[in-house]
């Protein structure tokens, strides 16, 4: 009876082992498949992404620029399908940046790019807000470049406000036609003695606000607008600017574009080109002469410091996305660019004096959410350099 006893304690302690044993290995199993908490953020980021959700992505960071110095700017890029059911239309985008600088600048930026009715409609949307100490050299290459930055002789505060939406149909394959609108307010204060007697500043400075409408013609074959890798963009914008919309001066803007895009070396590797024209008519205030120097074109140049009736500038930019060792694209790419740029008055475009500005760079790029990207960019000019932080690609 004992032996029968023990004989059966022997079995039902097998049989426990064998469950435990098994429970174990399946506990071992599962939790080996679990993904972590970083890979479960990355699956559900990449099913918000599928399903066309909104995606918030918030940043906070410290930056510099020529005209505003040290920056610590906050904001976060926002992005969304207007139809989730359609699996073709690109996502649409709005960065939103808030800064506060070293000269007590309050700078707000916004962009929105946005596709609607299976990419029939675009609109576009640029907001701007500026309250800052800033600098006036006056008119022409000449003056820009002889005059001598100081508290006394080029310095002012600016406020400055832009509202600029494009509203674009889309009514052949890659051909837009489309309607400008463009509020926008330039008001200067503390004068140094030289900007206050400056003739240009005093007319325009009494009569800050614009008001423009115009209409766009436009060819655009690229692949995807934020980060395209191949196709062309060709735009023509023609904009009135007149009393009779509200604004105080009277005056007209043509602008002229042109990129193109093509894949080099091997898929990650981009080479982009861009030229671009600006050419005004009328009584264009100071405010909204054509101007070199923005976070836009010639990347390092004081943005303000060369601006005239006219602009032209052309830039070719390498741009490549690094691989990770899989063989997919990583997160984290690579430019560099050459371009040059020149502001003239069309009257008198032979003057010898209106010299090319020269420009360079490097930059980097972290992908934040598909094809959208937080950008560092170191620029050079003739003796002046400048570091920005920005959304997506220059153009």
């Amino acid at each position: 009876m004992i032996a029968n006893i023990t004989r059966g304690c022997k079995k039902v302690l097998i049989l426990l082992l064998l469950v435990v044993s098994n429970y174990s290995f399946s506990q071992v199993k599962v939790n080996k498949e679990e993904p972590t908490k970083q890979e479960q953020r990355k699956l559900k980021r990449a099913q918000k992404i599928k399903e066309g959700k909104v995606l918030f992505t918030p940043f906070l960071i410290p930056t510099y620029s020529p005209e505003l110095g040290g920056l610590l700017a906050g904001g976060g890029l926002l992005s969304f399908k207007t139809n989730r059911k359609d699996s073709l239309i690109k996502r649409s985008s709005l960065p939103l940046t808030v800064a506060y600088t070293t000269t007590s600048a309050i700078v707000v930026t916004g962009i929105l790019d946005s596709y609607w009715f299976k990419d029939k409609v675009r609109i576009n949307i640029n907001f701007d807000y500026k309250d800052m100490p800033d600098h006036y050299w006056g008119v022409g290459y000449e003056s820009a470049y002889y005059n001598h930055k100081s508290d006394t002789t080029t310095s002012y505060n600016r406020i400055w406000w832009s509202f600029h939406p494009r509203f674009l149909y889309q009514f052949k394959s890659n051909y837009f036609i489309g309607l400008d609108v463009d509020y926008n307010y330039t008001k200067g204060s503390k004068e140094s003695k030289p900007v206050l007697n400056d003739s240009i500043y005093n007319i325009y400075n009494e009569k800050p606000l614009n008001s423009g409408l115009g209409f766009i013609l436009r060819y655009d074959s690229r692949d995807y607008p934020v980060d395209a890798r191949k196709g062309m963009l060709i735009d023509f914008r023609t904009t009135f600017y007149s009393p009779n919309l509200g604004g105080d001066n009277r005056y007209q803007i043509y602008l002229l574009g042109y990129r193109q895009f093509i894949t080099v070396f091997s898929r990650p590797s981009v080479l982009a080109w861009e030229m671009k024209a600006r050419i005004s008519k009328g009584n264009v205030p100071y405010g909204e002469m054509s101007q070199l120097g923005t976070p836009y074109d010639l990347r390092g140049y004081l943005w303000g410091r060369y601006r005239n009736n006219d602009m032209f500038y052309a830039m070719m930019e390498y741009r490549h996305k690094f691989l990770k060792k899989s063989g997919n694209e990583s997160k984290h790419s690579f430019v560099s660019w050459l371009a040059g740029g020149k502001i003239f008055n069309i009257k008198n475009s032979a003057n010898p004096n209106n010299k090319w500005l020269p420009n360079a760079g490097l930059g980097y790029r972290f992908e934040i959410q598909p094809k959208m990207y937080i950008r560092f960019d170191v620029g050079v000019g003739i003796k002046t350099y400048g570091i920005y932080v920005n959304f997506n690609q220059v153009f």
